[in-house]
């Protein structure tokens, strides 16, 4: 398989709003961290614009933590600096500017946050990815998944599919590819679920297990990575499957070729956003052969 088409930027007649924009939903008063590796690896994965949505007392720290090619969006708060279910009147009246929504890392798990998620996942018909705290949201009631017809990521680690699930870590760790295709399916969304060789799920039975990546990668923000790839590839309105298997070999290409200058102790996600550049060129290069469904 090659490198989907439309990163391979071929025609010299396309600008920035050729390759979509996307809104980041992530952070809070201690997770700032999270909504910048989000941002930063959107924009380094090929989105055209990326926006971040952060409550709005942490917008002047977080302008310092974001790349200056990342806007921002201030939003209404809760007491304790994470996104209010009270944001959700500024969300809707700015969606039509987004091609792909990430929502989920550094969020926290505030009740208003929560209802704003749960909100914004049961109402918005755009393509999310979902990750890290609005994944614990989901778990309350899973069957908001199926409330729209819009395209749905879940980038979950085992502990957080297990509580999706309400299965043990154990059981999904020795049935991880049937546990994502009968949740795929179940709920009509595609599941990533990471880990060593994850799995990409389409709710359809299409099955992806990733070969690239390394034990280095099993650090903080790593995730948060992987879904601002992912949120960029959908907002280039690449297919929901190929978008998905492709961040997923992507970033563990990048890790990789991190890995290969800095070590797996010391690897740390913004490495891995540090060799996205690299890991597009040598799959460029080699065509993709390493990819197979």
């Amino acid at each position: 398989m090659r490198l989907p088409a439309l990163l391979l930027r071929r025609n010299p007649r396309c600008h920035k709003n050729n390759f979509g924009h996307v809104l980041v939903l992530a952070g809070s008063k201690r997770m700032l961290g999270a909504a910048a590796l989000v941002s930063q690896a959107a924009m380094r994965a090929g989105a055209g614009l990326v926006t971040l949505g952060i409550p709005e007392s942490l917008n002047l720290a977080a302008h310092k933590k974001i790349s200056s090619v990342i806007m921002t969006l201030p939003l209404s708060e809760t007491k304790e600096k994470s996104l209010s279910s009270k944001a959700y009147p500024a969300i809707k009246e700015e969606l039509s500017r987004y091609q792909a929504i990430a929502i989920g890392p550094g969020l926290s798990q505030d009740q208003s946050t929560r209802k704003l998620v749960l909100k914004i996942i049961s109402t918005v018909n755009k393509p999310l990815i979902i990750d890290a705290d609005a994944l614990s949201a989901v778990a309350e009631d899973p069957s908001v998944l199926c409330a729209t017809q819009s395209i749905k990521i879940l980038t979950p680690h085992p502990g957080e599919m297990s509580r999706l699930i309400k299965r043990s870590v154990h059981f999904v760790e020795n049935n991880r590819e049937k546990v994502a295709k009968d949740f795929a399916k179940k709920y009509h969304c595609f599941i990533v679920l990471k880990g060593h060789t994850t799995i990409v799920a389409a709710p359809k039975g299409k099955v992806y297990l990733n070969k690239t990546g390394n034990v280095g990668m099993a650090t903080a923000g790593s995730g948060d990575v992987l879904t601002g790839i992912t949120s960029a590839f959908l907002a280039q309105k690449i297919d929901s499957f190929e978008a998905a298997k492709t961040a997923v070999f992507i970033h563990g290409k990048a890790g990789d070729i991190a890995a290969s200058k800095k070590g797996k102790v010391s690897l740390l996600a913004t490495d891995i956003i540090e060799n996205l550049s690299s890991a597009f060129q040598n799959c460029q290069e080699n065509d993709f052969h390493d990819i197979k469904s």
